[in-house]
């Protein structure tokens, strides 16, 4: 058997943005590295990990009827001039907030308007206002959908559960967002309280996450929106205190589609509903599935 052999795996490389360039550092030889720092071996070059920065899926963001405060003004001031002081003005980088019917802010999660302000011009939307273009940098927009979700939030709370059942799995993640976006701290239940999950339409690892947040904290409540997050939330100050019951309602639901697999959207071995079971019952919580 030779010294040295080129090995090929199936998969997928786990990235954060695939817009985002993974540059090759200037090295002679890779480590790699399991669980635990489980020695794998070592190799000349890799394929398939390092890419070139990709252009961005929406070029273009425009912020329509804006009514710019000082930074936002600073680069508009600076639109026209070629200096490389006046191109640095022009860049921004802002998080997008919702203002709901009552005036109050919220986040909204993954929202982000970065680039480089082009031009500004009166809007058709108010006097006053100012439509502004951005050459975005490059970075995955919002899928569409989650306008909607905004908008149904932006008026009211959720008063019933499961408003979120009707979105497919991407949307869902979304909505598990904006509950966290949303979260209003309110009295912690005592150590023994029982709740009930609805598991009607935990069909993904995303449905859980918003069946588990409503079971504990009412319609559009937030209990996590990610394995760690849910620890967090496990660990107290999240609206349950452990230990306590779960009641999982319609538990076949989850038995039948979390199973064990690829998970093509986190690029990730699946969580399964055994995993979460395991994690309950690590931070004492009693499940009872029917």
């Amino acid at each position: 058997m030779p010294q040295t052999v080129d090995v090929e795996l199936d998969g997928f490389v786990h990235v954060y943005d695939r817009t985002e360039a993974v540059v090759r550092p200037d090295v002679a030889e890779f480590a790699l590295l399991g669980r635990d720092d489980t020695p794998y071996g070592t190799c000349r070059d890799v394929s398939g990990v390092f890419r070139e920065r990709a252009a961005p899926p929406v070029p273009q963001v425009r912020l329509l009827g804006c009514r710019p405060e000082t930074p936002l003004l600073t680069a508009l001031g600076a639109v026209g001039n070629a200096s490389k002081a006046s191109r640095r003005r022009r860049r921004i980088r802002a998080e997008v907030h919702m203002t709901a019917a009552d005036g109050a802010i919220r986040p909204v999660i993954d929202g982000l308007v970065s680039g480089t302000v082009v031009a500004g011009e009166p809007s058709r939307l108010g006097a006053g206002l100012l439509d502004v273009t951005v050459d975005s940098d490059p970075r995955e927009p919002l899928p569409l959908g989650v306008l909607d979700i905004l908008e149904q939030w932006r008026t009211h709370r959720p008063a019933a559960r499961n408003e979120w059942a009707g979105h497919h799995r991407k949307l869902r993640h979304h909505w598990a967002g904006v509950t966290l976006a949303h979260r209003v701290d309110a009295a912690e239940q005592p150590p023994g309280t029982t709740y009930d999950l609805d598991g009607r339409y935990v069909t993904d690892i995303d449905g859980f996450y918003c069946a588990i947040g409503e079971a504990i904290n009412g319609p559009g409540g937030y209990f996590g929106w990610n394995l760690h997050a849910l620890h967090d939330c496990l660990r107290g100050d999240f609206g349950a205190r452990t230990p306590f019951r779960l009641v999982w309602h319609d538990s076949a639901v989850a038995r039948a589609h979390l199973v064990a697999g690829y998970d093509g959207r986190r690029l990730a071995p699946a969580t399964t509903l055994d995993d979460l079971l395991d994690i309950l019952a690590a931070h004492q919580v009693e499940v009872d599935l029917r």
